[in-house]
C-alpha cells in the first residue's frame, strides 16, 4: 500500500465561468495531518468534495488510499470517513442509534454495529448521553458524534471540512484532542479550517490556498520563517510618549500607546531599541517580543483583512 495516503495532481474544478480550484497538487503521507488553510471561497471545500468523490474534477487526478477517485470511486468511499462543517446526524435518533445505523449502512452485522457504536460512544466520551435523542445534545457533543459516525468503519483516511466551526473554545479543544488521538493511532487526516491556531496545532504540513491556487506550502514553522522577522511591541503609559518613542525608533504607532517594530534579529534589535529609548529618557511600560504567527503569514500571503474565514 502506498505511503502517500492522499494525492492530488493538478486538480482543477470549474463551475461555468468560475474557477474554484486551479491546478492544485498536494500529497499527504500516511499517518499525518495536512491542513488546508484559506479564506471562504478559496477552494478548500471543493478540494475535499473532489477527493471524496462527491464532485468530479474538471481536470487533473486524485488518488486516495491507492485508489483513483475517478476510476474507483466505490473503493475510495470504502477507505474514507468524511465529516463536514455541520453535524450530519439524525436529531430524532439517539447517539447510539445514529452510530448503529451507520454501521448497518456499512454492511456490518447487527452485533458488530452495536459493539462498534458502544466503543465509539466511549471513545468520544458520549456514553452517558448515548441513549438520549441527539436533539438534546450540545453543539460540541453533536460534532463529536458526527466525527464518531465518520469513523464507524474504521477508515484509514479521514476528511474533516472545518470540523470545529461554531464550537466554543472548550469544545474546540476537546475535538482537537480527539483528532490528535486518531492520528497517533495511524489515521491520515486532511483538515480544512478557518482557525489559524487549529492548523498551527494539528497540521504536520499546511497548504495555503488563495483564489483556487496554492499560495504557499510547508510546516507552520517554515511558513512563519518565510517572513524572516521578529515582532517587538512596546507599550507606553501615554500616547504622547508612544509617539515620541516611534520617532526615536523610526517606526509608527500601531495603537494609541503601542509601538511595533519588525526586525530580522529580534534579541539584538530589542537590546538596541531599549538603549536608544533609554538615551532619550523613555521607559516602556511593557515590552513583548514574539515570532510571526500564522495570522501574519496568512495576511502576507493573501492580503486578507483578518484571519482566515
Amino acid at each position: 500500500m502506498t505511503e502517500t495516503a492522499i494525492l492530488a495532481e493538478e486538480l482543477r474544478k470549474t463551475f461555468d465561468e468560475v474557477v474554484a480550484v486551479d491546478h492544485i497538487s498536494l500529497a499527504v503521507p500516511r499517518g499525518t495531518v495536512l491542513g488546508l488553510l484559506g479564506a471562504n471561497g478559496a477552494g478548500k471545500t471543493t478540494m475535499v468534495r473532489m477527493l471524496t468523490t462527491v464532485t468530479p474534477p474538471t481536470a487533473g487526478r486524485g488518488v486516495v488510499n491507492g485508489f483513483d477517485v475517478h476510476e474507483h470511486p466505490q473503493a475510495v468511499r470504502r477507505s474514507i470517513g468524511l465529516a463536514g462543517q455541520y453535524a450530519a446526524v439524525d436529531e430524532n435518533l439517539t447517539g447510539r442509534e445514529n452510530l448503529f445505523l451507520v454501521g448497518r449502512l456499512n454492511h456490518m452485522s447487527k452485533s458488530d454495529a452495536r459493539s462498534r457504536a458502544t466503543a465509539l460512544l466511549d471513545q468520544f466520551r458520549l456514553s452517558d448521553a448515548g441513549d438520549r435523542p441527539v436533539r438534546t445534545y450540545s453543539g460540541g457533543m453533536r460534532r463529536r458524534l458526527d466525527l464518531g459516525a465518520a469513523l464507524v468503519s474504521q477508515p484509514p483516511v479521514l476528511f474533516l471540512d472545518e470540523p470545529t466551526t461554531g464550537l466554543d473554545p472548550a469544545s474546540r479543544l476537546d475535538l482537537w484532542e480527539v483528532i490528535e488521538t486518531l492520528v497517533a493511532d495511524g489515521t491520515t487526516v486532511l483538515l480544512t479550517t478557518q482557525y489559524l491556531e487549529e492548523a498551527d496545532r494539528l497540521a504536520d504540513n499546511i497548504v495555503v490556498i488563495d483564489k483556487g491556487r496554492v499560495a504557499a506550502e510547508g510546516t507552520a514553522k517554515q511558513l512563519k520563517a518565510r517572513l524572516g522577522d521578529t515582532v517587538i511591541e512596546f507599550e507606553f503609559a501615554k500616547a504622547a510618549t508612544a509617539e515620541e518613542a516611534a520617532v526615536v525608533l523610526g517606526t509608527t504607532t500601531t495603537a494609541s500607546t503601542v509601538v511595533r517594530t519588525v526586525m530580522a534579529d529580534g534579541p539584538t534589535t530589542l537590546r538596541d531599541a531599549l538603549n536608544r529609548l533609554d538615551s532619550h529618557g523613555i521607559v516602556p511600560a511593557h515590552v513583548a517580543l514574539r515570532e510571526p504567527t500564522l495570522d501574519d503569514v496568512f495576511l502576507a500571503l493573501t492580503g486578507a483583512n483578518g484571519a482566515a474565514q
